[in-house]
């Protein structure tokens, strides 16, 4: 056999392989269960052939409803993904409004299949659930007006003392602000719509919230809102499951590591780009980095 006929054999049994896939991928979704232990809820959530999300609807850009009042968001986006790889089929989804005291409480007792609902991984919580793998990387970031002159965070870091960051009251406010800018003047306010109005009266020269705030506002109103160009303070975004479950959960997070870091990326890359304005890493086939 010379090079040539022996590449061709090769790209022949190569495509053989993704033509059983195709094939694999359309298996009934009830025989693939059948591997799931018995009491396990992927077995009751693809018996009763939808899946039921626990999330709010006023936190934009995470969960919200649009102009046309369709709930959207990125948290809706991943229940939208899970729903995909159990049915096939993106709107095969409901979704249970509920405060955010009660991410927990309605996993744990049944109400819910999973909490998505921008829940912050902690080990405290840990003990009383299991989180997903994270499908988002949340930190503190500076929010500044386009037209100002100390826009970004250098020019901020620059200011010294006389720089004036607003920020929601807590109690590692001060420590936070500090972390970046160590001189900074911290103003504690009550609400986060006061720590935004705070900067837009000029009271503040720069607001520190969320990093998915910061790019949620920026890309929507360009001529509003700047992004000084600075985060920190890592926190891990990921969804919510009940204890004891360890088929449900390691299908939820395979399902999320595809959308994420495979072939199926479509839901989770536009996602990305409307709610953040920005486009996903170009995922590399070859070395993972998952």
């Amino acid at each position: 056999m010379n090079d040539t006929s022996g590449r061709r054999d090769f790209l022949k049994l190569g495509m053989a392989g993704l033509a059983t896939a195709g094939v694999l991928a359309t298996v009934d979704a009830q025989k693939a269960a059948a591997q799931a232990a018995s009491d396990s809820l992927l077995r009751t959530v693809l018996d009763r052939g939808k899946l039921i999300v626990g999330t709010g609807s006023t936190n934009a850009p995470w969960h919200f409803e649009n102009d046309a009042g369709e709930l959207v968001g990125m948290d809706i986006t991943m229940g939208r993904i899970l729903a995909k790889g159990l049915f096939d089929d993106p709107t095969k989804v409901e979704f249970v409004m509920q405060d955010p005291a009660q991410r927990i409480p309605n996993v744990t007792t049944n109400k819910v299949d999973i909490t998505i609902q921008f829940m912050t991984m902690t080990a405290q919580r840990s003990q009383l659930i299991n989180f997903t793998r994270p499908y988002y990387v949340e930190g503190v970031a500076l929010l500044t007006l386009p037209t100002a002159e100390n826009k970004t965070f250098d020019k901020l870091l620059a200011g010294g003392s006389a720089t004036r960051i607003s920020i929601l009251q807590n109690v590692d406010a001060e420590s936070s602000v500090h972390y970046a800018l160590p001189q900074a003047q911290v103003l504690q306010i009550d609400t986060q719509a006061n720590v935004l109005q705070a900067l837009e009266s000029k009271r503040a020269d720069a607001a520190a919230v969320d990093l998915s705030t910061v790019r949620w506002l920026a890309s929507r109103n360009p001529d509003k809102y700047f992004d000084a160009g600075k985060s920190w303070y890592s926190m891990l975004y990921g969804a919510a499951l009940r204890q004891g479950d360890l088929d449900w959960l390691t299908f939820v997070n395979q399902t999320f590591t595809i959308a994420m870091f495979g072939h199926e990326s479509a839901l989770y890359d536009a996602a990305f780009k409307d709610y953040f304005g920005q486009e996903p890493p170009a995922r590399h086939p070859g070395f993972p980095v998952i």
